[in-house]
This record gives structure tokens, C-alpha cells and sequence, in this order.
């Protein structure tokens, strides 16, 4: 309890201190990098990993609060988009699985697994139930997961002056204790149904399913109140910057560049993808990124929504590359070359 005290508070402070600095997405970031520093210095720090679930299952409240109506006049050209979506995934691991193999030497099944823009638990699982070198799988995906989130916010910040920042949490219709209820209960329902359905993240997928088929029905407008979302990034910020304790900074940093090289490679080709996208469908160049780049769903919907772009068209096609990956990713690594 000493430990997650102390990463909270750390991760707190983190998150005020990017919050004063008016730097992008600062409860999340603030408190991530700050951890991570923590965490790398050897200091006795811990994430509240118990209470991830309920941590997304906030977010996954508020992200389906975003969905309305009109999403289902999109679904037609949604399904152009999706096919762009198959191709970029197929290129990706064309060029970043190699990537892996080659320039960071490690062996066929380590690569792929790495290298696949999938969720971290179940790449985690597949390369190790084929032997895979799973710390390198670990520090792959979570490094991928920090720099994509660190790049894309800043790049929507400076770069295109998006502002990522408090927008996320801009007030909807006032919250009265129905509204609270209905919230509460999709929340809690739609972890229930997540789990049992099997969904890929069941406790943020299923709240966030569950939220936007309320606010889709017009049952209720309103989502989870400014603190709470905020605090809910604090705590996710923590988990993930406590995620690279024990780690020596040797390690640390020679995953990091490789990591950052198959970043590049991956946006390099999401920003390819984003443009056809916008030929086909005419979406924009920043909400195809989103729903491209090789982040998590949670985080990369929470910067759609500082930047008010259309979070129902980023989180599903985030849904769609872990589904595809999920079914698809055990059937390939059969096919896979020897390593040596």
C-alpha cells in the first residue's frame, strides 16, 4: 500500500505539474513519465493495478458518451475504411516484424510477436505459449504504447496546435442521479457482459459498448464528471509508468530506440494509410492517425477527445485491429521461418 501511495502521489504531482505547464493530455502524461523516471530509478513505487478495471471502465463511460445517433449514418463509409485498415495492418507487419528481426537481432517468433500491433496481454500469451523471449515482447509493446501516445500528442499539440489538454473533460449536460445511474450501470453491466462475452479489454470494451447504446438511444446525454476522468488518468498514467520498475536503464534505453524505429515505421505508414482514407471516405488526416496509430484504444481515445474529433470512428477501427490481430496473428506465427 506504501508503494502505491507513493506512485500516486508521485503520478499526482506529475500530472498537476503538465496540467500547470499546459502540456498535452497532462493527467495522463504528467503522471506517466514521471513514474516511469521513478520506476527506472530503482524508487519503491507501485501502480494500483487492482483497480484497472474500474480505471478504464470510467473511460470506456466516458469514450461512449461521444457515440450518437449519427454514427450509424457512417457505418457505410466506415466499411471503405475498414479495408484501408486490413492493408495497414497487413504492411505493418511486413515491415515491422522484420524490423525486429533484423536490426533488433531477436528470433522470428520474439519479432513477430513484438513487432504485431496488438494488445500487450495477448501478445504477451501467444509468444509465450510458442516460446517467445517474453520481456522483450513486454518492453516492446509498453514502450510502443508510451511513444506513440507521447508523439501523437505532441504532435496534435505544436504541430497542428490542437488543444490537447483539458478539452477532454469539457462538461456535457448537467449530471443528475439517473443520469448518474445509467452511467454507473453500463459501467457496471458492461464489464459483467465484457467478461463473459470474451471481449478483447472486457471491462473497458463492454462499459464503452454499453455507454454508447444508451447515448445512441437518447436515453441519456450526460458522462463521468471532470475529477473522475481526471483521476482515472492519474491512476492509468501510474500503472503504466510502474510498468518499467527493475528495469536497468541499459536494457531500457537499447528498447527504446528499437521500439522508437518501429513507431516510426508503423505512423509512417498509418499517416499512407490515413491519406487514403481521406480520398476514399474524406476523412480527415488527425482523426485517421487516431484511429491508426499503434496506441492503446483507451489512451488514443482519450486524445480524440481533447481534440473533439469523431471518437466512434477511432475506437472502432482501434476494436477492429485488436480483433483482427487477436483471430489472426496465432493462425500466421504457424507459418513463421525457423529463427538462427
Amino acid at each position: 500500500m506504501a508503494r502505491i501511495a507513493a506512485g500516486l502521489a508521485l503520478g499526482t504531482l506529475g500530472g498537476v505539474t503538465f496540467y500547470l505547464l499546459s502540456l498535452p493530455l497532462p493527467w495522463m502524461l504528467g503522471a506517466l513519465f514521471v513514474t516511469m523516471a521513478a520506476s527506472v530509478a530503482g524508487l519503491p513505487v507501485a501502480g494500483p493495478v487492482r483497480l484497472r478495471s474500474t480505471i478504464v471502465a470510467v473511460i470506456g463511460v466516458l469514450l461512449g458518451s461521444r457515440f450518437t445517433p449519427d454514427v450509424l449514418a457512417q457505418l457505410g463509409e466506415m466499411l471503405l475504411t475498414l479495408v484501408i485498415l486490413l492493408v495497414y495492418l497487413v504492411a505493418v507487419a511486413a515491415l515491422v516484424v522484420p524490423f525486429y528481426r533484423h536490426v533488433g537481432r531477436q528470433d522470428w517468433t520474439t519479432a513477430y510477436f513484438a513487432g504485431m500491433p496488438g494488445g500487450l496481454t495477448e501478445m504477451i500469451e501467444f509468444g509465450e505459449a510458442r516460446g517467445a523471449n517474453v520481456p522483450a515482447i513486454v518492453l516492446a509493446h509498453s514502450l510502443r504504447i508510451v511513444i506513440t501516445i507521447a508523439l501523437m500528442a505532441f504532435l496534435f499539440r505544436i504541430v497542428l496546435g490542437h488543444d490537447v489538454g483539458a478539452a477532454a473533460t469539457v462538461p456535457g449536460p448537467a449530471l443528475g442521479p439517473a443520469d448518474a445511474l445509467i452511467l454507473i450501470g453500463s459501467a457496471v453491466l458492461g464489464a459483467l457482459l465484457g467478461i463473459r462475452l470474451r471481449l478483447p479489454a472486457p471491462t473497458f470494451l463492454g462499459p464503452l459498448i454499453l455507454s454508447a447504446a444508451v447515448h445512441m438511444a437518447g436515453i441519456t446525454e450526460s458522462a463521468p464528471p471532470a475529477l473522475l476522468v481526471n483521476a482515472a488518468q492519474v491512476m492509468l498514467g501510474t500503472i503504466l509508468g510502474c510498468r518499467f520498475l527493475g528495469i536497468a536503464p541499459a536494457t531500457l534505453a537499447r528498447a527504446g530506440i528499437l521500439s522508437l524505429g518501429a513507431t516510426i515505421l508503423t505512423l509512417g505508414l498509418a499517416a499512407a494509410a490515413g491519406l487514403a482514407m481521406g480520398r476514399v471516405a474524406g476523412v480527415g488526416l488527425d482523426q485517421a492517425l487516431l484511429a491508426l496509430a499503434p496506441g492503446g484504444l483507451t489512451e488514443m481515445g482519450l486524445i480524440a477527445l481533447a481534440i473533439h474529433a469523431d471518437v466512434a470512428f477511432v475506437a472502432l477501427h482501434h476494436v477492429a485491429r485488436i480483433l483482427v490481430v487477436l483471430v489472426l496473428a496465432p493462425l500466421v506465427a504457424r507459418f513463421l521461418p525457423p529463427s538462427g
